[in-house]
């Protein structure tokens, strides 16, 4: 007997029984035409053996998860023409293999997906979607958790998708409505319950909203939800028994979240999501549904002169159970060191394997000076890249400048310190900045580029740089390699989004937007409004016009979400609220006008550019204002 890792494949006919009944001779011979003509040479095809053979199903062996899953939909192609229908479940897991038979829990869960599977479907385990190319993502379609007959504990399912061939039943309401997905069935009945309730027991609009699922927030577009293992890093304590060391915790927190989200194989939500949820929520399972995670890691630091504790566990959301925890006991020269350990442990817990190249990319230190390193920490604390605050913005400023001087190759304060020049030209947050601090903030970015090629936040640093400029298309393609290289990071989405808008890439700006906000579900209103500028420049007014309303509630004066509205109100010609909208504007932003806007070219030079001007002069917007200089969104 040999015990081994198999993907197995599990097919039968539907209805076989009653078909044999009605018509023996007729059946039989259709039967044994399938499997020369259909079964038999897919199995052959890729690299399969067939193990048994129940008269009108089978058993499959496959040297890998994709040969499994070519043969699979070759198989179903197949049956498309034939009278019978198929069904299939495939799994990757542990079997015995002897004399040629092969058993275990492997097969025993192919065979379980297979019986549970739709006719002319294919339904697979988790952990055949974690193995799959990663090519292979819009292939799956998730069913769900479902228990099976005698396996102790729930199936993740996923069904399979055929080009050109119709969904299982499981996915068809999603496309009843074009363009809203499935989730959003689930909010507006949850949105319906809060109203009949409020309709017996009024409350106030802030109770209200509150009452309203996190989900209402993210429009999917009827995208396949992610099969990757989703993770949040919850804010580490302080145990240093000192506030002032509050930083360190924190920079510990974000550098862990950053090195978690450089692999592709994860989804990771941002630091500033989970840091919202900070204090806020003891119960485990509800941060995981805010959040929309299934595993969330807590820790805690502290640090006392040169010595270093930190602790850190990771937690199952659906069961509550500990998968693991590790303490760590160190010098505080080996701050990196324990930071690459946490992240491969957590890493090895939630995906099959971790890249060499992955592995070894984590373990680089991106200083040796440590004194460096706890200046970018202490800087990071001071100034959020979505603060309007100036004199945190100077201060964070002044503490990277101080950490190059220590370590002038540190890749990573280069690039913090490049937004710092580039974030107060385009927000206009010192009041101060001016076209040399943009060229500035430009060639920090391309320095930490220089000195770290697989940086992605100088990518994303530069791709705002370079739009604030008015270079679309290399902010377009400095956009896609941070995503490249950092494919968890909603702020390097929203970058790249900004410039597909520019640039004319509506579908992928919408892609890359709704995908930030499921990564990022406590985000700022400006994800909210480049959403809603991305669902306009698509054509989807309807949907932008509730994207732009969400934003609206929760911050009735954000310039960009008023200006989105506008423009959407005069399109639908519904001017008099147009220029109410405007006038609100106008009031909170004094130095507005249709020359600012066409200087800073929003939509770029597309045909789309004009339409938006022509429905702001509708809407009674200024026609020049004696201004500096524009200020800037990126």
């Amino acid at each position: 007997m040999q015990r081994k890792l198999a993907a197995i494949l599990a097919g039968d006919i539907v209805g076989y029984s009653r078909l044999m009944a009605e018509n023996e001779a007729t059946t039989y011979a259709e039967l044994r035409s399938v499997f020369d003509d259909v079964i038999d040479p897919a199995v052959q095809h890729h690299g399969g053996r067939t193990f048994k053979n129940s008269g009108d199903g089978f058993l499959a062996t496959f040297p890998s998860v994709n040969e499994a899953l070519n043969a699979a939909v070759e198989i179903q192609n197949g049956f498309d023409t034939r009278p019978f229908e198929f069904r299939i479940g495939i799994n990757l897991g542990d079997v015995i293999e002897d004399n040629g038979d092969m058993y275990g829990d492997g097969v025993n869960v192919a065979s379980r997906l297979e019986a549970m599977a739709d006719p002319g479907s294919i339904f697979v385990s988790g952990a055949v979607v974690l193995s799959a190319d990663r090519g292979r993502g819009d292939e799956f379609f998730r069913i769900g958790r479902r228990y099976a007959k005698n396996l102790p504990e729930p199936l993740d399912v996923y069904a399979v998708t055929r080009a050109g061939r119709r969904r299982s039943k499981w996915s068809r309401y999603a496309a009843l409505v074009p363009h809203v997905s499935a989730r959003l069935g689930y909010c507006l009945g949850a949105a319906s319950l809060v109203l009949i309730g409020i309709a017996i027991q009024p409350l106030p609009l802030a109770a209200m909203i509150g009452r309203i699922p996190a989900e209402l927030s993210v429009l999917a577009g009827g995208e396949r939800a992610d099969p990757r293992p989703s993770v949040a890093v919850m804010p580490f304590d302080n145990m240093s028994g000192e506030a002032t060391q509050a930083y360190f915790a924190d920079g510990l927190t974000e550098d862990i979240t950053t090195e978690l989200a450089r692999n592709s194989e994860l989804q990771v939500i941002a630091r500033n999501s989970t840091y919202a949820m900070r204090n806020q929520e003891a119960d485990i399972r509800k941060v995981g549904e805010k959040l929309g995670v299934a595993y969330v890691v807590e820790g805690s630091a502290r640090r006392v002169g040169d010595k270093l504790r930190v602790a850190a566990q990771l937690i199952d959301v659906y069961s509550g159970a500990h998968l693991w925890s590790r303490s760590y006991d160190r010098h505080i020269d080996d701050i990196f060191t324990v930071e690459s350990e946490l992240t491969s442990e957590i890493v090895a817990h939630l995906v099959s394997f971790v890249r060499k190249s992955e592995a070894a990319e984590a373990m680089k230190r991106p200083t040796k000076d440590l004194q460096a390193y706890d200046l970018v920490l202490q800087a990071r604390a001071r100034f959020t890249h979505d603060s309007k605050d100036a004199e945190g913005l100077l201060s964070a400023r002044g503490l990277f400048q101080r950490a190059l001087e220590l370590d002038p190759a540190y890749a990573v304060a280069r690039a913090n310190l490049g937004m710092t020049y580039i974030f107060d030209v385009t927000q206009n947050v010192s009041g101060h900045a001016t076209d040399r601090d943009l060229e500035i903030g430009l060639s920090e970015a391309r320095q930490s580029i220089r000195l770290d090629p697989n940086l992605a936040m100088g990518y994303q640093v530069l791709s705002y740089g370079l739009a604030a400029s008015g270079d679309y298309a290399g902010a377009l393609q400095a956009g896609h390699r941070s995503v490249e290289l950092n494919p968890n990071d909603p702020d390097s989405m929203m970058a790249l989004a900004k410039a597909q808008v520019r640039f004319g890439d509506y579908d992928g700006a919408l892609r890359n937007a709704e995908r930030a906000r499921r990564l990022h579900p406590i985000a700022p209103e400006y994800y909210a409004y480049v959403h809603g500028q991305a669902l306009y420049a698509a054509g989807r007014s309807d949907e932008a016009a509730s994207v732009i309303q969400e934003c609206l509630i929760r911050a009735p004066q954000d310039l960009n979400c008023l200006l989105i509205q506008t423009a959407l109100q005069a399109g639908r010609s519904e001017l008099d609220k147009a220029k109410a909208t405007m006038a609100n504007l106008v009031k909170a932003k004094p130095d507005f006008s249709l020359e600012t806007e066409r200087n800073y070219r929003r939509f770029g030079d597309s045909p789309l550019m004009e339409q938006f001007l022509a429905d702001l002069a509708r809407a009674e917007a200024p026609k020049t204002v004696s201004l500096q200089r524009p200020v800037l969104r990126s």
